[in-house]
């Protein structure tokens, strides 16, 4: 079954990782009481809890996680597909919601940095990545681990949120790849590198965010112009809502999307005074769940260090990435109840299991290695001007472009220019 087939009741749905969206709304699926009814008790205990127990800061994290789940289920925004059916058949519009994306997070980030506006006592702050081979490569296989494994960091939290039951297994190996990772740090680490590069030192915020403007315009010319060479078809309409019921029951405009998810990613960088980041949670709750069954990586080198000790001591509930995590897949679960699309699949071809476990353990190597995923270092690095997030988006082409190679030896399809666009 692909991303565009329906099963015996008429609902859209993705039993296996052939793209990162999630099931499509239908108007005709009813309200799925018991899963909504879960989903909501959580998400208001859980805020209440954390604004009780840790602080405004931080309740306003985990609700701001739930608003980005939300958004992402919705709009089934997303970056693995977009970037396949760029590379497979030539079809640019999910890299243009990209640069919509990216632009209204630029613009918003500008505004707060320049003028040093933040919240809750936060000071935003831009920085800049080191620019090495472990970016690159990190990148690359990253993106392998994406086509693989069905789903891109974000993509991943708000799949599970919603049901899919192959994307749990991505997810367990994406904690199990960060591990992996955490454990191997002195091999992994210490690459040959340059210092990172922010536009802002030496353009200024304005002149930062006009830079990164016109790059994001270039891209989207230079994609409608391959679109136009390859012409493929375009990508068909799926079922929704009207009216005001398509805002918690239909699909949202892909671009309305990019506005939405654009503007959130500014409010975390206000409240928490950094970027919105994803995968250095699981590197924490792996630590955590081994720690839990009596093992120590409190002694390896990657947790010794003083930030990260600190991290690991203290509780998931102040970890910023951690709140906004588990705030998506909440969110997610609380969206995809209400459109009636919230359906655990439980049929799993082996194949596509071990790719999904596979691309998971990739993603969480090749994340820390980078610095960071298509959140924290894809959108992170271009919307505050740091060269390294336009250096990762490059690779992870290169890499979407091998992921693609090996798709078909674990059962898994490439797509058609039809296929919806997460």
């Amino acid at each position: 079954m692909t991303a565009t087939e329906t099963d015996s009741t008429g609902s859209y749905l993705l039993s296996s990782p052939t793209s990162c969206a999630a099931p499509v709304p239908s108007p005709e699926e009813p309200v799925k009481v018991v899963p909504l009814a879960v989903a909501g008790v959580l998400s208001v205990g859980l805020t209440w809890f954390v604004w009780a127990s840790y602080g405004a800061k931080f309740g306003v994290l985990l609700a701001l996680g739930l608003l980005l789940g939300l958004a992402l289920f919705h709009s089934r925004f997303g970056f693995t597909s977009a970037w396949r059916q760029l590379i497979a058949v030539g079809n640019g519009q999910g890299l243009r919601a990209h640069t919509l994306l990216l632009g209204t997070a630029a613009t918003v980030i500008a505004l707060l940095a320049g003028t040093g506006t933040g919240l809750f006592g936060s000071v935003p702050k831009a920085t800049a990545s080191p620019l090495g081979l472990a970016l690159l490569a990190g990148a690359t296989i990253f993106a392998i681990g994406m086509q693989l494994g069905g789903a891109c960091a974000s993509g991943t939290l708000f799949a599970v949120g919603s049901g899919q039951s192959a994307i749990v297994l991505t997810l367990g190996g994406f904690v199990a790849g960060s591990v992996l990772y955490t454990w191997a740090y002195p091999v992994l680490s210490g690459w040959p590198e340059l210092p990172g590069v922010l536009l802002a030192d030496h353009f200024g915020w304005f002149g930062s965010w006009a830079v990164t403007i016109a790059v994001l315009l270039l891209i989207v010319v230079a994609t409608r112009f391959v679109q136009r060479r390859r012409t493929p078809p375009p990508v068909g309409a799926v079922p929704t809502a009207r009216g005001f019921a398509r805002v918690v029951r239909g699909s949202w405009p892909i671009l309305v999307g990019a506005v939405v998810l654009g503007l959130l990613a500014g409010a975390v960088f206000l409240v928490s005074g950094g970027i919105w980041g994803v995968t250095s949670a699981f590197s924490l709750w792996g630590a955590k769940l081994l720690q839990l069954f009596g093992l120590h990586p409190e002694s390896w080198e990657f947790w010794q260090q003083k930030t990260n000790a600190a991290s690991l001591r203290g509780s998931v509930w102040q970890d910023k990435n951690s709140l906004t995590d588990i705030g998506i897949m909440i969110g997610a679960a609380v969206a995809a109840a209400a459109a009636g699309a919230w359906k655990i699949h439980s049929e799993i071809p082996w194949r596509t299991a071990l790719a999904a476990v596979l691309g998971g353990v990739l993603m969480g190597i090749g994340a820390r290695m980078a610095g960071g995923c298509n959140i924290g270092a894809y959108l992170g690095g271009i919307s505050t001007g740091s060269l390294h997030g336009w250096l990762w988006g490059v690779f992870a082409l290169g890499g979407t472009w091998i992921g693609l190679k090996l798709r078909p030896v674990f059962g898994l399809t490439n797509p058609k220019p039809s296929d919806s666009i997460c």
